[in-house]
């Protein structure tokens, strides 16, 4: 069959040879897709096999230090030795007061209490007589068991009777002072010698002011 399209001459033989060009090309294409197509798939089954795979390992935990060991129990100490008891000391002997232990005899041959001396026909108790009777009293504290006499006496001028009762006077005063001066009173004893006694001889001066006194003795220890 023949067929004439002006100047084409369209026949059976032409056409297939025409047609033979393009169908090898259509068949290229489709193999390039189709390796394309498993290029692009090997591809992602690689990198989906890579992205199971490649998830990092599970982290070990660290191993806990082990627990240290409890200190052993610390050693009870020793018992404190015992000490031996303190022996008793003795108590100390104290030795008596020199002016204890003698007699009333001795003790007032040394006078431990001083007289006080007045002026003349006076009974008065002068600034001497109370710096004495003040000494007198630092001694009967200290001997607190003593008991005193205090004698009075004055010089040979005047009556007897007059000297007794001047005496007494005198012996009063001094008796009252260590009173003044926290003396008991049971403590103490007073006489009046008038010009009887005295202590010292002579007709002067010297001798009557040695005389015009209160003396004092210890009567009881």
């Amino acid at each position: 069959m023949r067929c004439h399209i002006g100047h084409i001459d369209v026949s059976k033989h032409s056409w297939s040879v025409r047609l033979a060009p393009f169908e090898t090309n259509i068949a290229m294409q489709m193999r390039l897709t189709i390796q394309q197509i498993m290029l692009c798939s090997l591809i992602a089954a690689i990198l989906a096999a890579g992205a199971c795979g490649g998830n990092p390992p599970p982290e070990v935990e660290p191993t806990p230090p082990p627990v240290p060991a409890a200190p052993p129990p610390a050693p009870i100490p020793a018992p404190a030795p015992l000490e031996p008891p303190m022996a008793v000391q003795p108590e100390p002997i104290v030795e008596e007061e020199p002016l204890i232990v003698q007699s009333l005899d001795e003790l007032n041959r040394e006078s431990p209490l001083v007289p006080v001396f007045f002026t003349y026909d006076s009974s008065e108790i002068g600034p001497d007589a109370q710096s004495d009777l003040q000494r007198n009293v630092t001694t009967l504290r200290q001997y607190s068991s003593w008991v005193i006499t205090v004698e009075g006496h004055c010089d040979e001028r005047g009556t007897a009777e007059y000297n007794l009762a001047l005496g007494e006077r005198r012996a009063l005063a001094a008796r009252d002072y260590l009173i003044s001066l926290g003396i008991s009173e049971d403590r103490l004893r007073t006489v009046s010698y008038g010009e009887e006694f005295p202590f010292a001889p002579g007709q002067d001066e010297e001798a009557w002011q040695l005389n015009r006194r209160a003396h004092f003795i210890v009567t009881a220890q």
